[in-house]
């Protein structure tokens, strides 16, 4: 299969499954978790042109207060705690869509980053009205922080070596070798560690 049809393979059988869970229970959140590069924004933005979500990009709950300093002196477990506000997601985000009621947030600034790496935060805030599906996007959103949170966690599975192509064509080439010395090593604790493939509900491929 080429990319186009790997991609609505892979959303046919997610929104297939959240379809059953919605039989049982609404609403219901959902973590379409992977590797950077796997290709799951694509994703979520395909599920939500067929079903009614609340889409919330994890992205948006890094922890940009962390300085780079503090990043590189961190442990792996450190980085996988702290790589995003957990609870600012769940008390601003998840719990109230879940009682019925809009979320607010703001999401940081990507394009204003000080000189010790850390961000602020945008200045308008994101809102996003109640659904019976909370689709959480983004690598580590199934993560043990969230899992008492969620009904279906989602693994987007591509081999490394082809996320990592994908990053290339799309990043700055300073900020990626950055990345990649900071992060490729907690991506790899995390799939063989915290959440293997054998953990997640449902396992889709999106190769190019």
């Amino acid at each position: 299969m080429n990319k186009t049809e790997n991609l609505l393979t892979a959303c046919r059988e997610i929104i297939a499954t959240i379809e059953q869970l919605l039989v049982h229970k609404n609403p219901i959140v959902v973590a379409l978790d992977g590797g950077s590069g796997a290709g799951k924004s694509t994703l979520a933005a395909s599920i939500a042109s067929e079903l009614k979500v609340a889409l919330i990009p994890l992205d948006d709950f890094f922890s940009a207060d962390i300085p780079n300093r503090q990043w590189d002196e961190f442990t792996i477990e450190q980085k996988l705690k702290h790589v995003c506000d957990w609870n600012r997601l769940r008390k601003d985000v998840i719990e109230p869509l879940l009682q019925g009621d809009s979320a607010r947030w703001y999401a940081f600034d990507f394009a204003s980053q000080c000189s010790d790496g850390t961000y602020p935060l945008q200045t308008h805030i994101n809102e996003c009205n109640p659904s019976p599906i909370i689709l959480i996007e983004g690598a580590y959103s199934a993560s043990p922080e969230l899992s008492d949170l969620l009904d279906l966690a989602v693994l987007v599975d591509v081999p490394v070596e082809e996320r990592h192509a994908r990053l290339k064509t799309r990043e700055d080439k300073h900020f990626l070798e950055e990345w990649h010395r900071r992060w490729n090593k907690v991506e790899a604790y995390y799939s063989s560690h915290v959440r293997a493939k054998s953990s997640f509900d449902l396992v889709v491929q999106l190769r190019s």
